[in-house]
């Protein structure tokens, strides 16, 4: 029986159109599902959208639409947006699906039956733009310490869920499993924050709005936007329904992929919520870091926000998808800038590995009419080289990929590209061509079949990150698709003889021209 992996998403706010930063975190999950996927594992991928609360419909409202035609329109351009993007997902949540509302109404009644869940007064401060509610200590310069945004006081009747009674338990869970979130910097900014100070209980109803779920005991009230929204991660899965088979199969999560500007949400509250239901917690959380601008956050208002079609379109939905990958840290913030991805485009995709597999499939029509030799024992005096440092490479790569630093992984990948070129530049092929010396022409075998093999072992390490370009390779290679199991990069002499790769092969990735791209780049930010 095949091991599990459940991955998730955050369901994201259906307010607007996704950038590039929303469109990192879809990305950023998709790469270690197919990963975990080609490593063997039964893999099981959730994303979806958050539906309900005052935002949406307030954007709704402006749009001159009811909230339910907003969402709708909202999912079906997500949807056509992460199909674009080539992600496999296997589950798109909407929190407006009624199996999630019905779902989410039996967790409620059963918070009530175990006395989790009170009635009272909220007075405090409240953030729109994040729906949530702060206390006076909490706020940055009397503002939203997250957003930055204006908050309102408020003051109204509302559910609240008992979290002060299980704050020993909080912090006993953490101190037995310390690298339940990473970075570790994240969970010590929660802990400084919200937990060593002591938790506030949380509002989970409002009154003043009605697009939500209604509270089970009490439909003048609708549930706040978070209890809705971090149940999803299991109703999705069939929790609280019928048929809860996908639950007692992938529950719990290996990994929920999170910003890192909702980690005290998950790893606060989702914890609590969990426990006071009974159930396991998810293995760990990974809060990654923001993609931001010279000029700082993005923002419509500054105009400098990037959508991924504008890249996509224009560049190939693998190299937007590299770009984002290489460019983002495990721990920090990262920028985004049009000179940047020019650069990465035509160095890392043109250069490195356009021109290897050029290179690679160039030589071997020239020099074997398009037949991949067999391994030849004549060896240079580079063959043993090589074939040691990709193995070392892989495992390196196999090492970032188990611990989620995926940018890493993408540097140790490009190592090996690196050094295939040089390989090339050391055995020098076409003097090896041109010499009447029998074992020479032998050695020219020999490096030819190191290329080829080297550049299938690529493809398959690049499947996860970048899956049509990896088609491409091999296609180029003319070896099969179904041949980029992970296991097979230990394979040292995997290719059929008399294999013939393509008579002549259209470039991966070609040269930009950096000033025009750079202007285009930055003409389409708003």
């Amino acid at each position: 029986m095949k091991n599990t992996f459940y991955i998730t998403t955050p369901i994201y706010y259906p307010s607007g159109k996704f950038h590039i930063g929303t469109a990192y975190c879809e990305v950023l999950t998709d790469a270690i599902k197919r990963y975990k996927k080609s490593r063997g594992y039964d893999t099981f991928m959730l994303t979806g959208l958050d539906e309900h609360g005052q935002k949406v419909e307030k954007v709704a409202e402006k749009k001159g639409l009811k909230p339910q035609e907003h969402v709708d329109e909202m999912a079906d351009s997500a949807k056509k947006l992460w199909k674009l993007m080539n992600i496999d997902y296997d589950k798109f949540i909407r929190t407006t699906d009624e199996y999630h509302c019905k779902a989410v109404q039996k967790i409620v009644e059963k918070f009530l039956e175990n006395g989790d869940i009170y009635k009272g007064k909220y007075e405090g401060w409240y953030c729109m733009p994040c729906e949530n509610y702060f206390t006076e200590t909490q706020l940055v310069d009397g503002k939203c310490p997250d957003c930055g945004r204006e908050v309102i006081k408020m003051s109204e009747d509302a559910y609240f869920f008992n979290m002060k009674k299980y704050e020993q338990w909080l912090k006993d869970f953490y101190a037995e499993n310390p690298d339940f979130i990473v970075p570790q910097s994240r969970k010590n900014e929660i802990f400084k924050n919200f937990i060593e100070p002591g938790l506030e209980d949380l509002c989970i109803s409002r009154n003043t709005f009605d697009w939500g779920i209604p509270m089970p005991n009490d439909p003048e009230h609708v549930l706040y936007v978070w209890l809705d929204a971090l149940t999803n991660y299991i109703t999705a899965l069939g929790y609280g329904s019928d048929d809860d088979t996908l639950f007692n199969k992938y529950w719990p999560a290996d990994l929920h992929v999170v910003g890192k500007e909702i980690i005290r949400f998950h790893g606060i509250y989702w914890p609590i919520f969990l426990h006071a239901l009974g159930l396991e917690l998810p293995k760990q959380i990974y809060a990654h870091s923001w993609v931001v601008m010279k000029d700082g956050k993005m923002s419509k208002s500054v105009g400098n926000v990037i959508y991924p079609e504008v890249l996509i379109e224009r560049y190939g939905v693998d190299a937007t998808k590299y770009y984002l990958l290489r460019m983002m840290s495990f721990a920090q913030d990262s920028m985004f800038t049009p000179e940047d991805f020019v650069e990465r485009f035509n160095s890392d995709l043109a250069n490195d590995l356009g021109n290897l597999l050029n290179r690679t499939i160039g030589m071997m029509n020239k020099y074997f009419d398009g037949i991949i030799p067999t391994n030849s024992t004549a060896k240079t005096e580079f063959d043993d080289s090589l074939e040691q440092f990709v193995k070392q490479q892989i495992t390196k790569i196999e090492e970032c990929m188990d611990t989620y630093h995926v940018s890493n992984s993408l540097v140790e990948l490009w190592a090996i590209i690196s050094r295939a070129n040089k390989y090339i530049d050391e055995t020098a092929p076409w003097v090896l061509a041109k010499s009447e010396d029998e074992s020479d022409k032998e050695k020219l075998k020999s490096v030819m079949f190191h290329l080829a093999e080297t550049m299938r072992k690529i493809a398959i390490l690049l499947t996860p990150f970048m899956p049509k370009t990896a088609e491409e390779i091999l296609k180029q290679l003319n070896i099969p698709f179904s041949d980029k199991k992970w296991d097979l990069v230990y394979c040292d002499d995997f290719i059929a003889e008399g294999t013939k790769v393509i008579e002549k092969g259209q470039p991966l990735f070609v040269r930009l021209d950096k000033d025009e791209e750079i202007e285009y780049i930055k003409s389409s930010m708003k």
